[in-house]
């Protein structure tokens, strides 16, 4: 069994391509992982067993009959729990939602059962994607693998804890601030957040809307490029979804990054980040210069305005995409109440979270009457100079390489004492989702406690393949255990 859990998604599924392991064989594989690590790791809000197994035997005879020869047919998935899936309980692990089927199945997850999947389950996250941790989930906090006192990051904590503890081959996450890079990099595994628009939205249950991209996350960069592949393409669904020219992103997977020009921020190294970070950030360009890639420091202006900026525009917009929310026409309803507008109090007080309420308010104090300009039309033109910023740093660069966050994993308990630390926390992949770029973590070393670092790579506006490129440069250079759990 741990065979199978040590494959990645890739090599998994080249093997049942194979038949030298079967469908069944994979999914009972990861059943069995998930049952022995689950009560330690929860990184799962729901576990389809039964459904998996029947699609497992549905799979196994669509490969055999020739009808799926996918590099993915058959290798089993988790889908993080904000992704909509027909008859499989959708609750974005909050109380709101704790009773929410959906009738339908978000594109994403619908290309992947299309490309022979076996969905596992969903994904614990923080409630609503509201954190940074995974601990303000209504299911209680998931633990990283590497070490179960520490936080796996937030919100695709579960879908980044599952893939390093083998509970799944790969996952789905969602990133609105960073939530799949920040994971990504604290339990040592790969997550891509590509361009804003390349996958569909649809299906999504919105935080911030013009933030949210969902990607995947998997044991290496091969596995990643593979899987945004198969989820990729423009969707008519989606009114942000964009047409693109190439969705080949496994032509990238190549090690020669000779020529290839890399920018690294100097104000991404200064006051506040961990030393031990540091130098392996830098020791993963090192990397990329042994190879022949040219690097240069450079000055990336506006970071310090980039979360303010973040806080302001995604709180606006969650508190106008979680209107929708109350108790009339699904999930939660409080009990005991008079008159329409209690139950619409009641229930929204009793169904949300602290974190989700605190964004909420935010959010409706800043396009309320007298503050909208103040606040929220600043942020949006702050958010334009940034993306101005990051246009003019891709003039003269390929990638631009920094750190993933400024810490490893803390301790679980220890950000949600304090908000403004937490937010803190996302200071190096906030301004990726305002400027739309796509970006990725790729593990690079290890701290003096044993816990995972990841190095971020941000790229051009459709320029996916030059971050692949770079990261699979930089893990063929990098020793990295990627099973603690094993």
């Amino acid at each position: 069994m741990s065979d199978i859990l040590k494959l990645t998604a890739v090599e998994l599924g080249k093997k049942i391509k194979d038949k030298e392991v079967s469908v069944r064989e994979a999914t009972e594989a990861y059943l069995a992982q998930i049952n022995k690590v689950e009560d330690d790791i929860n990184a799962f809000v729901t576990v389809d067993e039964q459904g998996a197994l029947m699609k497992a035997g549905e799979i196994q005879m669509k490969i055999d009959s020739g009808e799926l020869t996918g590099p993915l047919a058959g290798v089993p998935v988790g889908i993080k729990d904000n992704m909509c899936t027909k008859d499989l309980l959708t609750t974005c692990s909050s109380k709101i939602l704790e009773n929410y089927w959906p009738t339908y199945t978000a594109t994403a997850v619908k290309k992947l059962e299309d490309a022979g999947a076996v969905i596992l389950g969903k994904m614990n996250m923080d409630e609503f994607a509201m954190g940074s941790t995974t601990e303000t989930s209504y299911y209680g906090a998931t633990k990283n693998p590497w070490n179960t006192d520490h936080v796996p990051g937030g919100s695709s904590g579960g879908s980044c804890a599952a893939v390093a503890a083998c509970e799944a081959a790969y996952t789905l996450g969602s990133d609105t601030g960073g939530s799949i890079r920040q994971p990504s990099s604290f339990c040592g595994v790969t997550g891509i957040k590509p361009t804003y628009g390349t996958v569909s939205r649809y299906g999504l249950i919105a935080y911030g809307s013009s933030l949210d991209q969902i990607g995947p996350v998997a044991k290496d960069v091969r596995d990643c490029a593979t899987i945004l592949e198969a989820i990729s393409g423009y969707d008519p669904k989606d009114s942000t979804s964009m047409k693109r020219d190439s969705y080949n992103f496994t032509d990238a997977l190549e090690s020669d990054v000779k020529g290839l020009k890399v920018g690294i921020p100097t104000s991404y190294f200064g006051e506040g980040l961990d030393e031990d970070v540091k130098k392996s950030v830098l020791a993963a360009a090192d990397i990329l210069k042994d190879k022949g890639a040219i690097i240069e420091e450079f000055d990336l202006g506006l970071v310090d305005y980039a979360i303010p900026a973040y806080y302001v525009i995604a709180s606006a917009e969650a508190s106008s995409n979680l209107s929708r929310f109350d108790g009339v026409k699904y999930g939660f309803r409080a009990e005991d109440y008079e008159g329409l507008h209690e139950m619409y109090k009641k229930t929204r007080s009793e169904g949300f979270g602290s974190e989700v309420k605190r964004r909420i308010m935010l959010g409706s104090f800043v396009l309320s009457s007298g503050y909208y300009d103040a606040y929220y039309l600043k942020a949006l033109r702050v958010k334009a100079l940034i993306k101005a910023e990051f246009d003019k740093a891709f003039e003269k660069y390929d990638v631009i390489l920094g750190p993933a966050a400024p810490t490893t994993a803390p301790q679980i308990g220890k950000s949600l004492s304090d908000p403004i630390k937490m937010y803190l926390g996302d200071i190096y992949t906030i301004s990726v989702n305002l400027a739309g770029l796509p970006g990725m973590s790729v593990p690079c070393g290890l701290d003096k406690n044993g816990l995972p670092i990841g190095v971020q790579l941000i790229g051009d506006c459709f320029k996916e393949n030059n971050i692949i490129k770079a990261g699979y440069a930089i893990e063929q250079g990098v020793s990295f255990k990627r099973n603690p759990i094993l």
